[in-house]
């Protein structure tokens, strides 16, 4: 069954053109680390990639106000930040951010992967939380400007990347409860290995059915810390059982699937079609989910969205029905999902044929050894 992919409306603004990096290059002023890493610290902290631990020599930075807008765009040493004690965003939470990679192809070039879906995205969580939008053009120059300063930092080893990490935050000093009228909006990077240290070994999850990491009218479709950190209470309970990650169940009926705490989830069924949750403004409208459901519509596989209950899914599963699942998302990219375990339930999946595939896929265009025929490459350096 052939399905049509209809662009949604994340994905209709997101296709904005935006001017080439060699035309976008020195539209943030560069300031040189006076005391970068050396040769061998750089080659040191690429021999022991991890996630999100080491960083680059610089990070872009820019300040709004509500005279200048946007402006003070550079790509700074990076280095601790200047906070007030009454900063907004440390008391009432207003802040975004993003997350993407810088991928080394074979021939020495960086490439990103689909940015202005990230420009998008944040502009539609700037919307949510009332912060200023970042114009794409800034948004994808300040990674062009930060990428080519830290070119050193992007790594070749096979499942590396150069994370970057974009976000904005409140910085005006006030305790009264209203949007802040200044904000800083950063970039950092930092090289990084597989985000499960097992590779494409399938996860275990657990499934919680006690906490929520988003209701009805809030703000689940956004990228905010508060999302997040309604997650690390059962994260932490599920790891210390054994558990890899969590699936989290809908707040509003607690019975239909939703979505882990940092990735969307997809069903693979027997019959080779796949299944996700349906994006109902308490689901993270993600990059690789929407870049793997057109990719898969493409090819004449059938995807559906829509609700999915917890009991048809264990159903589906003991009846032979579901054959594989997974989760992905820009950090993870694809990831088999081995087993869910709950109250009074634990069923296996041991299959990831079609996962599999799709990751290989998947990674496969991002870094260059595919044809990049929906245009999501963007040349860095």
């Amino acid at each position: 069954m052939t399905s049509t992919h209809t662009p949604t409306d994340l994905e209709l603004a997101a296709a904005a053109a935006v001017p080439s990096a060699d035309e976008l290059a020195g539209a943030w002023a560069l300031q040189p680390h006076p005391n970068p890493a050396s040769e061998a610290e750089r080659a040191a902290r690429l021999e022991r990639l991890g996630f999100g631990v080491d960083f680059t020599d610089h990070m872009a930075h820019a300040t709004w106000t509500v005279g200048d807008g946007w402006h003070n765009k550079v790509i700074e040493p990076y280095g601790p930040l200047s906070l007030d004690p009454a900063g907004a965003v440390l008391h009432y939470g207003q802040e975004v951010f993003e997350g993407l990679k810088a991928y080394r192809h074979t021939d020495g070039s960086v490439w990103t992967f689909r940015p202005t879906y990230n420009a998008a995205r944040l502009n539609h969580s700037n919307r949510r939380l009332a912060i200023p939008e970042l114009p794409h053009d800034d948004f994808v120059a300040s990674i062009v400007g930060l990428v080519r300063a830290d070119a050193q930092w992007v790594p070749d080893a096979p499942g590396s990347s150069l994370y970057l990490r974009p976000f904005i935050f409140a910085s005006e000093a006030f305790l009264g409860v209203r949007a802040s009228t200044s904000y800083e909006y950063l970039v950092i990077a930092s090289p990084s290995g597989p985000y499960f240290q097992h590779g494409f070994q399938p996860i275990n999850v657990w499934v919680e059915e006690t906490y929520h990491r988003a209701g009805p009218g809030g703000m689940g479709d956004v990228k905010t810390g508060g999302n997040y950190a309604a997650s690390l209470l059962p994260k932490v309970a599920a790891h210390g059982g054994g558990y890899d990650e969590v699936l989290f169940l809908d707040a509003a009926t607690n019975t239909n699937l939703d979505e882990l705490g940092g990735m969307n989830v997809f069903i693979v069924m027997a019959d080779g079609s796949l299944k996700t949750p349906r994006l109902t403004g308490n689901i993270l409208p993600g990059g690789t989910r929407a870049s793997i459901i057109q990719l898969l519509r493409e090819q004449g596989r059938s995807v559906s969205e829509e609700t999915i209950s917890l009991r048809w899914l264990l159903d589906a599963i003991s009846a032979g029905d579901v054959a594989e699942m997974f989760a992905c998302g820009t950090a993870a990219v694809v990831t088999a999902i081995g087993a869910l375990t709950g109250e009074g339930f634990h069923v296996d999946i041991p299959e990831n044929t079609v996962t599999r595939g799709i990751y290989d896929e998947l990674t496969a265009i991002q870094l260059g050894e595919a044809e990049d025929r929906f245009g999501w490459l963007y040349r860095l350096a």
